[in-house]
């Protein structure tokens, strides 16, 4: 800001000032946060942790020529004739360097377990035997449903996963974006899409076995399609709206809860009916009325046609009492094949994992400050100041969810990440207040250049140098080996927090190599300990019979994995040579090593 001796006062600042402002809190941010590292509580990627023997020193360098990268990109003209397809690609390339995690949490062994008897025993066995001969825990079907048939069309590898999972994320991104564009506008959609990568967290799931992206891409896909079949109606847009809704059901139980925002844009959509259709926005020379403040962003936002002439309100009941008539239909129907398994499944969850939420829960502060970046939570927060200026209901719609986050106190990130793209969507329209093009878009890069930094040069090494990627290490080494199969061994010590025998088809995961599992069982927990273990799902898992063909033609190699690196059973008899695969972070309980003997 600079005084002006003509006038005796203090004129507006310029553009630069603000670059330079953003640029300096941008650097400012990081730093703070890397100096009050402590207080991130996350149980993956904690700053404590991921920062511990990576220097500031050489990230911070990285950060400054993010920071400046920003500023020549954001001169770019965005987001060109095709949004959609910028994002989609942005944000596939910016994810495939993670590909290379090793599989750090254990419930993967839980959907490859269930995927792989797709593939084994086909669609048919899996679809009558799930949740009962195929051991479900508290998993919906849909998402290993889906994992089998990858590996029964391709083939078992964990790429091929990988690749789905990505293009999940990615199609998310998109959702955002098109979400955005139907409520309010293109612009609010395009950065709100953007905003998901500055969530660096994310990046250390696309690459994993899990449920958690593919959830918060169907999550997303129903509330877009219910969004667009109130808003143009259509039957095509009515049943995919069905669908979407009925699959984001099958995925994750936690969604059944998140699934109230429908209620929410219902009771929007109805209540805009009752009000009269919103005349067309005069034109406002110069694109606001702000002044020359480029933080201050005055424009009218054009009406979508829709809400200008306006939607019988019986139109909106008629077709949000449909949509939701067919999903009742279609889940009542699974539900009752599956009644047994659902109703157990519930049973165990109000039993243990509510009240297991309380103990094994992460801090809002890890959440919204060192997870998702800074300045996503600050312009989230804002947006509510500007839509209760503006009087917008669709604005309910987004906030919503984050709301109903803080209200619950859920405070597990990854019953979190499904609300993620509607948080980006609330940061978006916090950030149309700031009426300059290039310094939205040089916020919004800064965002996306900070959180790949964190991600790329902390996350990434971290998760890298965790026990778990013996697993991978071991897997690789075993399909070089001239052998016909593997036999497994595990070793579960008292102490153990986790039974091993899940490490078997995280093995499997990375080998092509036939198993053959043999079973030693190891020392259980205390019943009371065990009823409150957020591992009780390991203790109560057997590998399935695929794994016992005790067939010894051919050669052969023995892969032990344990707890204690220097477990080393004696196989000098048979074995010349062994290998011992030894990696571990320091940090968590749960340790998987592994010894390959071989000749």
């Amino acid at each position: 800001m600079e005084f002006n001796a003509g006038t005796g006062g203090f004129c507006v600042p310029k553009k630069s000032d603000y670059i330079l402002l953003i640029s300096s809190l941008t650097l400012l941010t990081f730093a703070a946060l890397f100096i009050l590292r402590s207080a991130d509580d996350n149980r993956l990627t904690s700053w404590q942790w991921v920062f511990e023997d990576v220097s500031v020193l050489k990230v911070y360098p990285i950060l400054i020529a993010g920071v400046f990268i920003s500023y020549l990109l954001s001169k770019i003209p965005a987001p060109g004739p095709y949004p959609a397809l910028c994002l989609f690609i942005l944000s596939f390339i910016l994810a495939v360097p993670y590909w290379g995690a090793p599989e750090v949490i254990v419930d993967s062994s839980r959907y490859f377990t269930q995927a792989k008897h797709l593939e084994v025993y086909g669609i048919g066995y899996f679809l009558r035997e799930w949740g009962r001969g195929i051991p479900a825990w508290t998993d919906l079907p849909l998402i290993p449903f889906l994992y089998g048939l990858i590996f029964k069309i391709f083939w078992e590898s964990r790429i091929f996963i990988q690749i789905f999972t990505t293009a999940l994320f990615s199609l998310t991104v998109v959702l955002a974006y098109l979400t955005g564009k139907l409520l309010w506008d293109k612009s609010t959609g395009f950065y709100g899409g953007a905003l998901i990568l500055g969530i660096p967290y994310l990046f250390s799931q696309i690459p994993l076995m899990l449920v958690d992206i593919p959830v918060m891409f169907f999550f997303s896909l129903s509330i877009f399609t219910f969004i667009s079949a109130l808003d143009k109606g259509g039957a095509m847009r009515i049943i995919f709206s069905s669908l979407a809704i009925s699959a984001s059901m099958l995925t994750k139980y936690s969604v059944w809860l998140m699934l109230t925002v429908l209620i929410v844009i219902f009771l929007v959509y109805l209540i805009k009916a009752f009000q009269p259709p919103s005349p067309s926005p005069p034109p406002v020379k110069g694109g606001g009325t702000g002044g020359d403040n480029p933080l201050i962003r005055g424009r009218i936002t054009p009406v979508p046609l829709s809400r200008r002439i306006g939607i019988e309100w019986r139109t909106i009941l008629f077709r949000g009492i449909l949509i939701l008539s067919v999903t009742a239909l279609l889940i009542g129907v699974i539900f009752l094949y599956k009644s047994d398994v659902f109703l157990g499944q519930i049973r165990l969850l109000a039993a243990y994992q509510q009240p297991g939420l309380k103990r094994w829960g992460e801090s809002f502060t890890s959440t919204f400050l060192f997870q998702i970046h800074p300045f996503i939570t600050a312009a989230a927060l804002y947006s509510a100041y500007a839509a209760f200026k503006k009087r917008d209901m669709r604005y309910l719609i987004a906030i919503f969810l984050p709301a109903l986050v803080v209200l619950l106190q859920i405070r597990r990130i990854r019953y979190v990440m499904i609300v993620f793209p509607m948080l980006a969507l609330t940061a978006s329209y916090g950030l149309q207040q700031v009426r300059d093009e290039q310094l939205r878009k040089f916020i919004v890069l800064c965002i996306i250049v900070s959180s790949m930094t964190v991600s790329a040069f902390a996350y990434l090494p971290f998760l890298q140098n965790t026990s778990a990627v013996n697993l991978k290490s071991a897997g690789k080494f075993i399909n070089s080996l001239d052998i016909n199969k593997a036999e497994v061994f595990t070793k579960t010590d008292a102490w153990s927090p986790v039974n091993q025998a899940v490490s078997v088809p995280v093995f499997d995961l990375f080998t092509a190599k036939k198993i053959s599992y043999h079973y030693s069982p190891g020392a259980v927990p205390p019943k009371d300990e065990l009823s409150k273990s957020p591992f009780r799902f390991a203790w109560e898992y057997k590998n399935p019979a695929y794994y016992m063909d005790k067939a010894t033609d051919g050669k052969t190699a023995v892969v032990v994995i344990s707890e204690n690196a220097g477990y080393q059973p004696d196989f000098a008899g048979k074995y010349r040579n062994y290998r011992v695969f030894r990696h571990s972070e320091g940090v968590f309980q749960h340790r998987t090593f592994v010894t390959v003997y071989y000749n």
